[in-house]
């Protein structure tokens, strides 16, 4: 039987160690944040840390990194139709509720993408890094998904994503903090459009109302925003 090549060889063990690293550092952030519901122990915010840590000890660049675990990012295109689910199953909700859904989609959508081009503006970014900042405030498999649509960069888009998860579900606490907010469909859409995975995470410890309407308005805002991609590109040229 042949030998494989050295590179293949090489490959197919860099995959496996960094795969197998980002898979227990999810695990044990999981662990923390289960044991400690604290935002800056949730999987999202521990995880990056962790394999930033061992990447700059390392001296392996991002690039690398990414080539050795992009299996990993595309199991989240096939996520995208397990979202059908909770929509079903809450579709008695959005048509109680559907005219005031829409309008606040809508405006955190257009809120969103105004404030990512303003921020692209101010730091200084062009082209396909700031294209790759316009999905961050959708949950990860949507905006690889319309990063790749529209010519940004799917890998920087997931870490935009995760900024802003962790960003904006402190933000959301500290807005309702301070903002009087009776509303439980309210609440949850604050931090189901804002801050899609990590808030939704966020509403659910605030209630189960908050929760599923978070998850919900996430998946219809991640959707939108996947059928609106030609549109964005349309409008970008």
């Amino acid at each position: 039987m042949p030998a494989l090549p050295a590179n293949l060889v090489e490959l197919l063990l860099h995959t496996a160690a960094w795969s197998a690293l980002t898979i227990a550092a999810y695990w044990i952030s999981k662990r923390l944040y289960r044991r400690w519901p604290r935002w800056w122990l949730s999987p999202l915010a521990v995880t990056p840390i962790l394999i930033a840590a061992v990447m700059l000890s390392l001296h392996v660049s991002y690039q690398d990194y990414l080539h050795s675990t992009k299996w990993l990012l595309a199991l989240l295109g096939p996520a995208i139709v397990a979202f059908a689910i909770p929509i079903y199953e809450r579709r008695t909700l959005i048509c109680r509720h559907w005219p005031v859904l829409l309008i606040g989609m809508l405006a955190g959508t257009a809120t969103a993408i105004g404030s990512s081009w303003a921020l692209a503006t101010l730091v200084g970014f062009d082209g396909a890094m700031r294209l790759s900042l316009l999905p961050r405030s959708i949950s990860t498999p949507f905006a690889v998904e319309v990063s790749g649509e529209i010519g940004g960069v799917p890998e920087l888009t997931a870490i935009f994503v995760v900024i802003t998860g962790i960003v904006g579900g402190l933000i959301g606490d500290i807005l309702l903090s301070r903002i009087p907010c009776a509303s439980a469909l309210a609440r949850g859409s604050l931090f189901g459009v804002g801050a899609h995975g990590a808030g939704t995470a966020r509403a659910q410890q605030i209630g189960d109302t908050e929760g599923a309407v978070a998850g919900l308005v996430m998946v219809l805002v991640g959707l939108m925003n996947v059928v609106a991609a030609p549109l964005i590109v349309a409008l970008l040229r």
